[in-house]
């Protein structure tokens, strides 16, 4: 009984030695490797702004769990910046956030995302993504061009919002009908502002000071008629200041 149970165990013994042995032996005795995720066809692809192959190359690697985080970033970055080429701007910012998120050390993602929000005229998360790329590189040319025009664009507009809305002069002042007219309503505040500070652009660059003076007593006189014509019938002040606006810029503006 006891030579039996010798005989069982070692015939399970063996079995299980073969068993192990066959899996080492198909590998040459080491464990067998996962294969590794072929990026080469994606960034080939895009890098040929060939979308119908990036398309199945890219979503190969990109929706593939196996795919080393590495060349993940790189299919994410190259599939995004050809459907940036391809304007599809909302499906490149998914994916150079998905690289971003993956590594936030991608100065260049940054400046091409910060490219693409302004694209899309979000301005305030393309100056964020500027910085960003700047924090990472300080001497990153794109994004140090990119920022500053920004900063200034912004600048800018928040210069306008603060005198949207305003004339030339102070409302609290204003003693005349066409001047409280103008006071009351947004366009034609911004109107009246417009055609002065072109008018004093204009007086500013003129070629000599007669001409200077010319165009000073040109603004006056407008001034002067637009006093005398509000509240007559048929004068049209909107009208008559959008001719004087045109006629110091020019048909085609300045």
């Amino acid at each position: 009984m006891r030579f039996q149970k010798l005989i069982q165990w070692s015939a399970a013994a063996m079995l299980s030695a073969f068993s192990a042995g066959a899996a080492l032996g198909a590998t040459g005795g080491e464990p067998a490797a996962v294969a590794q995720v072929d990026i080469a066809p994606c960034l080939a692809a895009t890098a040929a702004d060939d979308m119908d192959k990036a398309n199945a190359a890219c979503a190969a690697v990109i929706d593939n769990e196996k795919t080393a985080k590495a060349d993940l970033v790189k299919a994410l970055v190259a599939r995004g910046a050809l459907l940036a080429r391809h304007d599809q701007i909302d499906r490149a910012i998914a994916d150079d956030s998905r690289a971003l998120q993956l590594d936030p050390t991608l100065a260049d993602v940054f400046n091409a995302r910060g490219e693409l929000w302004l694209k899309k005229g979000d301005k305030p998360k393309a100056v964020q993504d500027f910085g960003a790329a700047l924090k990472i590189d300080p001497n990153h040319e794109k994004a140090k061009a990119n920022h500053k025009a920004m900063a200034r664009e912004l600048e800018r507009i928040g210069a306008q919002m603060a005198v949207a809305g305003k004339p030339s002069f102070n409302c609290v002042r204003a003693s005349r009908a066409v001047e409280k007219a103008i006071c009351r309503d947004r366009e034609l505040a911004d109107l009246d502002r417009e055609i002065f500070g072109s008018n004093a652009r204009a007086v500013r660059e003129a070629r000599n000071p007669a001409e200077a003076k010319a165009l000073q007593r040109e603004q006056d006189e407008f001034i002067a008629r637009r006093n005398a014509g509000y509240g007559r019938p048929g004068y049209d002040l909107k009208k008559a200041m959008q001719e004087r606006l045109q006629r110091i810029n020019g048909v085609d503006g300045y």
